[in-house]
Parts: C-alpha cells; sequence; structure tokens
C-alpha cells in the first residue's frame, strides 16, 4: 500500500483533529508539523513526527505529499494559503463565506503558477453543508434554502475573538432560533434575515487591565463575523473558561422546503443534519478523506485551486470504484 504523506502547518485544536484522523487511516502516516511556536515546545500525540518552523516549510516541501492549513480564516489562511500553494500540494478550511470567491482567486493563481493543487474551504461548512445545498437546491428548484448552526463552537469566530486586543482567551457559540427552524419545518417557507435565524454568544476572558468595553464593541461590530447578528460579549474568569468551555460541539441543518407537481402542490423536504461531539476532530476527519482525494488528482497531473464542488465523491474512498458499487450504490 503506497502511503499518502500528511504534512500539518498549525498545531491546536484542528491540527490535533488531523493527527487523530490520520490515525484511522491505514493509507496515510504525518510526516511533519510546522508551527509558529518554538518547535521544542511542541509535544505530539504521534512519536517521531518532526516538528519545523513555519518559516523553514519550503525547505521540506518535497517531504509530503498534502500540507493542511490549520490557521485562522481571519488573518492567516488569506496570506498562508496561496503562499505556501508555491511549495505543497494544500488543503484549508477557510470559511467566511463572502470572502471565498477572492481567496478561491488568489490560490489558483499561486498554485497554478507553481503546478500544484489546491483544496479551499474544506469542513463541514463550508464544505459538506454546501454540496448538500447544491444537491437540494437542483433537485427542489422550487423552494427556499435555510442552514441553521449549533449549538456549538465555531472555531472560526473563536479564532477571530482571540485576535481582538485586550482578549486572552475566548470562545463563541452559534445558536439557532428554535422559533426560525419550526417555521421553516412546517413548510412556511419564511424569508428570515441572519439576525432572526441564529444568535451568537461569546465568552471572554479579558487580560488584566483591559478595556472591557472596547473589546465588546469590537466583537459586536466585526464585520462578516458578528455584525448581523444580536451578539451578547460575557466576561468571565479564566476557571470558570476552564470548567464551563473546554469542549468543543458543534453541529447544523441543512433545509430545503419546495415544491412538485401538477401546479407545484406537492411539498417536500430535504434536510441533512450534524450532531458532532468535537468540532475540531470531525473537521479534521473530512480534510483527511479529502487529502485521499487530493493525492489521486495531483497523480492525474491536476493543478490550480478546487472547491468541494470540483472533487469526485469517490476519490474520498479508500475503496476501488468496483468496492463502491458493490456495497455502497
Amino acid at each position: 500500500m503506497e502511503m499518502i504523506k500528511i504534512a500539518v502547518a498549525g498545531y491546536g485544536n484542528l491540527g490535533r483533529g488531523i493527527e487523530l484522523a490520520v490515525r484511522q487511516n491505514e493509507d496515510m502516516e504525518l510526516t511533519a508539523v510546522f508551527t509558529r511556536r518554538d518547535p521544542k515546545s511542541v509535544k505530539l500525540l504521534t512519536e517521531g513526527v518532526p516538528v519545523y518552523s513555519l518559516d523553514d516549510a519550503p525547505k521540506h516541501k518535497d517531504e509530503a505529499d498534502v500540507l493542511i492549513l490549520c490557521g485562522g480564516s481571519a488573518n492567516d489562511l488569506p496570506v498562508q494559503t496561496p503562499e505556501l500553494a508555491r511549495y505543497f500540494n494544500v488543503i484549508d478550511s477557510f470559511d467566511t463565506h463572502a470572502r471565498i470567491p477572492e481567496h478561491f482567486a488568489n490560490v489558483d493563481k499561486a498554485s497554478k503558477e507553481s503546478g500544484h493543487l489546491a483544496f479551499i474551504s474544506l469542513g463541514w461548512d463550508p464544505g459538506l453543508f454546501s454540496l448538500n445545498r447544491l444537491y437540494a437546491e437542483t433537485i427542489l428548484p422550487k423552494g427556499k434554502s435555510y442552514t441553521f448552526w449549533g449549538k456549538g463552537v465555531s472555531q472560526g469566530h473563536s479564532d477571530a475573538i482571540r485576535r481582538v486586543k485586550g482578549v486572552k482567551r475566548g470562545i463563541q457559540y452559534t445558536c439557532p432560533i428554535d422559533d426560525a427552524i419550526e417555521q421553516v419545518r412546517n413548510g412556511s417557507q419564511p424569508d428570515l434575515t441572519a439576525r432572526q435565524m441564529h444568535k451568537r454568544e461569546c465568552f471572554v476572558v479579558a487580560e488584566e487591565g483591559a478595556d472591557k468595553a472596547a473589546i465588546e464593541n469590537e466583537i459586536k461590530s466585526m464585520k462578516n463575523y458578528f455584525d448581523r447578528y444580536d451578539t451578547s460579549v460575557s466576561f468571565i474568569t479564566e476557571e470558570e473558561f476552564e470548567r464551563e468551555h473546554s469542549a468543543m460541539p458543534h453541529g447544523g441543518f441543512v433545509i430545503r422546503s419546495g415544491l412538485t407537481g401538477d401546479n407545484e402542490q406537492t411539498p417536500q423536504r430535504i434536510e441533512y443534519s450534524l450532531t458532532l461531539g468535537s468540532n475540531p476532530e470531525f473537521t479534521g476527519s473530512v480534510l483527511i478523506a479529502f487529502a485521499r482525494a487530493m493525492k489521486r488528482l495531483t497523480d492525474m497531473g491536476q493543478t490550480g485551486c478546487k472547491t468541494i464542488f470540483d472533487i469526485p465523491p469517490a476519490y474520498l474512498s479508500p475503496l476501488s470504484g468496483q468496492q463502491l458499487r458493490e456495497l455502497m450504490l
């Protein structure tokens, strides 16, 4: 069996999730971790895997088939993904929906110029939920689609909170509004704003002497993250944070409410849902499956940037086409 060599850039919650996912896939091995911290301070779960400075990543470009980037969408990935695509085949989980077209263009240019392949915005949303929205809207062209997230921890939004000056630790929960879900499930096809569908709850440990009012204002007004939602910011102690906010659950629903038949009288509903005990571990598992597809496509000579819409589902599986037809079709 040819092993797929996986490297990781960033060793936080998502990086550890990827490391654990690699262990569950017999055709993969973790070959390197790159970090902005002192490499000597990073202790991996897997023995024998070297840890390097992220600045030295280009020196190790030939040691991995796929480099998975685990930085934040607010500041890291817009810079890191196009830069590292010049040296590696890369995968990221960039999740700022409004900026995906811009990010795609930057990464596509860099990866085509270097002859590499890049997958962006993979995970469960954007990612699996995106694909299910495509299926549902294509199958039920007359209708409306709704996406609800949570209740759970958003890694991207939590990272954005932690970048605010004066924040020592922070976490954000996305909470769907029950009345909105009920309206959608009963087929009424309501017109709902982002504010009517979700609220955002933020819990912050402030640095000593920090301006809490300024922190709260910056969070609530943050474009593409919190400005369109009813957002609460609660300041808590580090002890409370450790006790009550250490787990990272998440989940959500994609719902398509549509009509078919003569005079479009027949109600139909498609619903796809996830209930996740660990957001980063699940996201890591998604990224690892797509790493397998990346290896197959690079072996075919493909370059440039792709999203989940462009990647054949069969390429995610370790099974052959014949096995898939026999076992899953």
